[in-house]
């Protein structure tokens, strides 16, 4: 690397620790499941809501990121975001009751803008040969920051068992799921600290008109012979997709047919990406895995291994974005995808639920376990036949609070298949379409639209991430584990089947010869 572009480096490393704390803030509401829906008497539907109020909050920010983008500029729309992630962790941590934990979290959700944010900021720092690794980056933070977070829950956890004077001291025994959601709040301030190093994007500034501050900017990043080229080839992409920075003229542009190829693309990769269902893996990861039947401390332990997995395939992927390309990574990877939702909607279609008298001796911890006499001996072919025995034999809320005991004790099931097939997915998914889809998006969009195109789809991303996660404890609870898996293997198979039409490859290119091939000729 040159010395322009070691800053390049530093500064969207700086800009990706956005990734980090966006994982921990969206994973580490995982560990807090049980412990919420106990303390405040959560119905599936409030879990969700609970879970997926980051996802609503990003829905009502991302109309606006396009007015902060174009507005105040790229640096100060970090700012911004790092310090609602730092308002929201203390909030969350410190919160009285349920509309407090949803409120918190809203709030929180308003800062997930900052990944469309940091793939903008960094697509337009970043030099050609290094745009898909520097891009990527953000996404290996966020990786690393779902897999700490599956980390510290599940060392909190220990910690309670531990008897520890020190953990009662802290009172980490009584307010569990508090520890967890407070451990955001130093990295969500240190990144807050940290982006005052940063430049203000040239691209941004091109776009302002503010074009000896624009120089001043790109001499950090680039060879100074190289800076009057470059600006004219912005200044060119800009006129040629106009400069008109109200939104619904961008929108217009965006939904215009010289951007018909553009938008097909962006659409199509937008949807199918949450439409995989990653985040209701990830987000509920314990009590996913809970349904193999494994206990809640080996499911936690578990989602270890689904963030140690998401850190090594993300990596693969940075590494090999700009050697293979775009379009190989995204189609072999969702063909990946749907391969492994069939083996886990296999093995969750094949288990058989069983409770036996031997079950029941080991059910101590329930009330008044011999109710479950009733159903002993009789062989459910689907969890929710199984679930809606149990809870008529005991109740709703005993049903609920020992859901991980009773699969443990009465679930017969290929427990490794389908833990080999979540895995499978989750490689998969940090293997191809869920960094790669911020390269597209940082990369495909003229630079007039950019400020608007990039939130927009976004949003649309991050609606059917939110539908995900809200309609996930629905899903288990309606249409059973086996059935949800299969539902977004076959969405994601609409998906692939589109891409494989419409996606071309852009690997190497400057963000000027992508619009070249992009858009038709006038």
């Amino acid at each position: 690397m040159t010395k322009q572009e070691r800053a390049a480096f530093l500064y969207a490393t700086i800009v990706a620790m956005g990734g980090f704390v966006f994982g921990i803030d969206a994973a580490i509401i995982s560990g807090t499941v049980n412990f919420i829906s106990q303390e405040f008497g959560l119905t599936d539907a409030q879990l969700g809501m609970a879970v997926s109020a980051p996802g609503l909050g990003v829905l009502v920010a991302l109309p606006f990121m396009g007015w902060v983008c174009n507005g105040l500029g790229r640096k100060k729309g970090l700012l911004i975001i790092a310090a609602l992630y730092l308002i929201s962790a203390v909030w969350s941590a410190l919160a009285p009751s349920l509309w407090h934990l949803v409120a918190a979290r809203f709030l929180g959700g308003l800062a997930f803008t900052s990944i469309a944010l940091a793939s903008m900021y960094i697509g337009e720092i970043a030099p050609p040969r290094w745009r898909g690794k520097f891009v990527s980056m953000t996404q290996i933070n966020i990786v690393v920051g779902l897999s700490a977070a599956y980390f510290i829950n599940y060392l909190i956890l220990q910690a309670t068992k531990s008897g520890a004077s020190w953990v009662h001291a802290l009172a980490i025994d009584r307010f569990t799921w508090r520890w967890m959601l407070g451990s955001e709040i130093l990295p969500a301030l240190v990144w807050f600290v940290l982006l005052f190093v940063v430049p203000e994007s040239p691209y941004w500034l091109v776009f302002a008109n503010r074009i000896e501050e624009a120089k001043k900017s790109l001499l950090r990043i680039m060879p100074s012979e190289q800076i009057a080229p470059h600006l004219a080839e912005m200044q060119d992409s800009l006129r040629k997709t106009g400069q008109d920075s109200a939104t619904l003229a961008q929108l217009k542009l965006i939904f215009g047919r010289p951007m018909r190829i553009i938008f097909v693309i962006a659409i199509t990769i937008a949807i199918a990406q949450q439409s995989t269902g990653i985040n209701a893996i990830l987000f509920y990861a314990p009590t996913v895995i809970e349904q193999l039947g494994i206990g809640t401390d080996a499911a936690f332990m578990q989602s270890v291994w689904i963030g140690l997995t998401s850190v090594v395939f993300t990596i693969a992927g940075l590494l090999l974005v700009d050697r293979l390309g775009r379009r190989p990574l995204i189609l072999w990877g969702m063909a990946w995808i749907i391969a492994s939702l069939l083996a886990c909607w296999y093995g969750f279609s094949t288990a058989r639920y069983v409770v036996t008298e031997q079950a029941i001796t080991e059910l101590v911890r329930i009330p008044d376990a011999g109710r479950l006499q009733a159903i002993v001996g009789v062989e459910y072919k689907t969890d929710i036949a199984f679930k809606a025995a149990v809870k008529a034999a005991i109740g709703e809320k005993d049903a609920r609070d020992h859901a991980s005991l009773l699969l443990q004790k009465c679930a017969r099931m290929k427990a490794v298949l389908i833990f080999a097939g979540i895995l499978s997915f989750i490689a998969a998914f940090h293997f191809s379409v869920g960094p790669v889809m911020w390269v597209l998006f940082s990369e495909i969009f003229p630079i007039a639209v950019r400020g608007v195109a990039i939130p927009f789809f976004t949003l649309i991303t991050s609606f059917t991430s939110w539908l995900v996660q809200y309609f996930f404890p629905t899903q288990l609870a309606t249409m059973g584990a086996s059935n949800t898996f299969l539902f977004y293997a076959i969405t994601v198979t609409i998906g692939l089947v589109i891409m494989m039409r419409y996606l071309i490859e852009t690997k190497n290119m400057s963000l000027e010869q992508v619009q070249i091939v992009l858009t038709p000729k006038s």
